[in-house]
């Protein structure tokens, strides 16, 4: 999987030696996508902005450079209404650790649930708010309800197979941290389910919309949302 693996090639390595190849590598890698950011023009620049970001936040202290390579992306994504890559922007700023990286996750995550992407990205986003949210709170379990939805409701084949996996194991870890361990059979993991009402679309994900309304304070949305409703696809 691209989204949700671990790419900390750095953290992987068995010896130092080891790091300083992966990091060579990666420094090697980052060259060439400057290279064609040379020449690159508008929406040609998206790729490899966004490909040197992902780099970047590999590479020990350059995280701020991310960052600027991956807000570059995300304007240039939204004019051009490229919502897989304007989210994979908003997964590079929130993974860059500055300022505005909680505003970057609910703007990834508002994109990703409002539109039909790639669905490990609209986990892999949904994972960072699992993350993001205390152990006792209601969020992290609608955060992992939705992904579930999304999975059902959008992939196909192999990849149904392997996000349907993550994102029942990612219910299951929420579900016992917000229940202190207490789900530890199929029943109480069922009444759990029910109690939040998780089985029901139509009562999380509202909720997630709220969640999402309280991470982006008001005024300080990037985008116009009902301007950005109106071009969802028909289903």
């Amino acid at each position: 999987m691209k989204y949700l693996d671990s790419n900390d090639n750095l953290g992987d390595a068995e010896c130092s030696n080891d790091a300083i190849q992966s990091s060579d590598l990666l420094t090697r890698k980052l060259a060439e996508h400057e290279a064609v950011l040379q020449s690159a023009r508008g929406a040609k620049r998206i790729k490899p902005l966004l490909d040197s970001g992902y780099i970047l936040l590999d590479l020990v202290g350059r995280k701020q450079e991310a960052w600027a390579l991956a807000r570059e992306a995300l304007e240039i994504a939204l004019a051009e209404e490229n919502w897989l890559s304007a989210v994979e922007a908003c997964d590079i700023i929130y993974q860059a650790e500055q300022e505005d990286a909680v505003l970057a996750l609910a703007h990834g995550i508002w994109l990703g649930v409002t539109y039909p992407i790639d669905p490990e990205l609209s986990v892999a986003m949904l994972q960072h708010l699992v993350d993001e949210t205390p152990p006792d709170s209601d969020g992290a379990a609608v955060a992992a309800a939705t992904a579930v939805y999304i999975v059902d409701l959008r992939a196909e084949g192999t990849q149904r197979d392997e996000l349907g996996f993550f994102t029942n194991q990612m219910m299951g870890a929420v579900a016992r941290r917000h229940t202190n361990g207490a789900c530890d059979t199929q029943e109480l993991f069922d009444i759990w389910i029910q109690r939040l009402e998780l089985n029901d679309p139509a009562k999380f994900l509202p909720r997630l919309s709220k969640i999402v309304d309280i991470l982006v304070p008001q005024g300080q949305w990037w985008f116009d949302r009902d301007a950005l409703r109106e071009k969802i696809p028909a289903q």
